[in-house]
This record gives C-alpha cells, sequence and structure tokens, in this order.
C-alpha cells in the first residue's frame, strides 16, 4: 500500500491514512487501496474493531489533517462520468466501513474537510481531537458532495443543520461538531489515539458477535418502519440466542465471574 498504514494489536486495527504531501486527501489509489484493505480486514477473526485515523504532514505535524477532502489535482479535469465513476468508488470502501462486520471507529484528527468528513461520518462512532474541524465545503467549487455527505450528513444531524453546512460551506470546530451530533466524544489532542484504542479495547472485550449482530440491526432497521424494523430485531435476537456467547455469557453473570466470550 502506498497510501495507508496497517498495525494490528490486541484484536484491533488501526489503519492510517497517510499522504503527508496532500494532507492525506483522497485520490483514486487511495480509494482502491482502502477497498482492498477493509475487504482483507473484514475476513480476519483477530480484528474485532477498526480504528481509522489520519497520518502526520510532511512536517510531522500529525494533529494537523485527518482527510483534507478529494484529490482537487486530480478531479479538476473530471467529466461528469468520470466524476460519478469516482463517486461510486468511495461509495464502496465507504459502505465497507459502515457495513463491515468489525466496528469502526474514526479518530479524526485536524481538517476532516469535504471527502473526509464523509469518511468519518461512514465509521460507526466519530472521536474528535479538540483541533479538529468538519466541512462540505463542495458547494464553494462548483459541484456537491459526492462521497455520501449529502446523505450521511442529514442522517446523523438533521435535515436543516446539515443543508446550513453545506449551503454556506462554512466550517465546524469539534465543539460545535459535537453539540449537534456530528462527533460522539471531543478529546484533547495529544490523548485522541490513546481515547479511542481504549474505546476499541473495550468494545473488542465485548460478544464480538453480537455486537456485530448489533450492528447490523441498528444499520438495516434505521429506515425501517418500527413495526418491521422491532420484527426483524426479534429475528436477530433469537439468532444470538443459540451462541456459545449467549450460554456462556449469562452463565457466567449467574455464576459471578467473567465471561470467555469466543464467538465472532
Amino acid at each position: 500500500m502506498n497510501n495507508l498504514k496497517l498495525e494490528v494489536e490486541n484484536e484491533v486495527a488501526v489503519l492510517t491514512i497517510s499522504r503527508p504531501a496532500a494532507l492525506n486527501a483522497l485520490n483514486s489509489e487511495t480509494l482502491t487501496e482502502l477497498n482492498t484493505v477493509l475487504s482483507e480486514i473484514e475476513a480476519r477473526d483477530d480484528v474485532k474493531v477498526v480504528i481509522l485515523t489520519g497520518g502526520p504532514d510532511k512536517k510531522d505535524n500529525p494533529y494537523k489533517s485527518f482527510v483534507a477532502g478529494a484529490d482537487i489535482s486530480e478531479m479538476v479535469n473530471f467529466t461528469a462520468a468520470e466524476a460519478r465513476a469516482f463517486g461510486m468508488r468511495a461509495a464502496e470502501p465507504f459502505f465497507k466501513l459502515m457495513n463491515m462486520r468489525q466496528v469502526t471507529i474514526a479518530a479524526v484528527n485536524g481538517f476532516a474537510l469535504g471527502g473526509g468528513c464523509e469518511i468519518a461520518m461512514a465509521c460507526d462512532i466519530r472521536i474528535a481531537a479538540d483541533n479538529a474541524s468538519f466541512a462540505q465545503p463542495e458547494c464553494g467549487l462548483g459541484i456537491i458532495p459526492g462521497f455520501g455527505g449529502t446523505q450521511r450528513l442529514a442522517r446523523l444531524v438533521g435535515m436543516g443543520r446539515a443543508k446550513e453546512m453545506i449551503f454556506t460551506c462554512d466550517n465546524v470546530n469539534a465543539e460545535e461538531a459535537y453539540r449537534i451530533g456530528l462527533v460522539n466524544k471531543v478529546v484533547p489532542k495529544e490523548e485522541l489515539m490513546d481515547t479511542a484504542k481504549k474505546m476499541a479495547a473495550k468494545i473488542a472485550s465485548k460478544a464480538s458477535y453480537a455486537v456485530s449482530i448489533a450492528k447490523a440491526a441498528i444499520n438495516n432497521g434505521y429506515d425501517m418502519d418500527i413495526k418491521n424494523a422491532v420484527e426483524m430485531e426479534a429475528n436477530l435476537f433469537g439468532v444470538t440466542c443459540s451462541t456459545h456467547d449467549k450460554k456462556e455469557g449469562m452463565t457466567a453473570f449467574l455464576e459471578k465471574r467473567a465471561a470467555d466470550l469466543t464467538d465472532f
């Protein structure tokens, strides 16, 4: 991989986007690499949580940029067909972040602009450094968000706030992002990765198969009517009750001991 770095330790993968000269902007090569590595991670039983973050810039500042957007130097001469293809190239790995059985956490350091905001929104959970900033600046460039921004942002923060961010192209700082529900947590920038890793370890210690089923239930039920969504949940609840972890988890609870949870 030319633009990504992957480290796996204690069932947690840290996937770092690293294009220091471009503030980690997403180009076609990076999106292709991301799609490949996420497929490989999803097949691994030794990875329960994925932390996605941005690498340091060319001056080795680790807090400057998460992902500073899609690569405008690649996009500037796109035809309509090429732009559509670029958007669909991003859709595949972004949906993997959203739907893979592992939990995905965006650890957002610095700029999360355009495609950076969009890739963070594709993750299950977002933790922001206190210097993080979020924006969808595309309308100022004569385009619209093309990596899911018009859809995921409205689902996260509501239609009114999403329209304001997209129409004005205004930057939103970390505290405002937390206030409107765009991020789950804001921490001092020096504590970002430790916080993400602690959360990842806590999630990985739970029944991983049950967590993956809960993730699928939340994702699939979100746009259903409540009656069908609750029925789907009941069906999946039944599935989890046929597992080793259900028997072990409940037995351990009754016996007042730590559970040995192994399913995934």
